[in-house]
């Protein structure tokens, strides 16, 4: 197995688990904390980029975790909604 592929195997092994320990969370939503947990990416451009998703529905999960207190949003792009976030204490 490439290096690259057993990291994709580590990091969606991760949002299962995620998922697991909290059913509330959504597929999205889990991948949103394991790519800031794994340092995968901490704002919405590059998590959407990274994945393939639309960056307007990945705002909306970020959002909806932001809301729940799961992370904390640490800066908006005003220009392109860019949305850099951390994990909530």
């Amino acid at each position: 197995m490439s290096g690259e592929a057993e990291e994709a195997g580590d990091f969606l092994e991760l949002v299962a688990r995620l998922q697991s320990e909290d059913p509330r969370l959504t597929g999205i939503q889990a991948a949103l904390v394991a790519a800031v947990r794994t340092g995968v990416a901490s704002d919405s451009r590059t998590f959407a980029r990274r994945l393939g998703l639309a960056h307007a529905l990945v705002l909306r999960e970020l959002n909806a975790l932001a809301e729940q207190g799961a992370i904390r949003i640490e800066g908006r792009d005003a220009r392109t909604m860019r949305t850099r976030y951390s994990l909530a204490s």
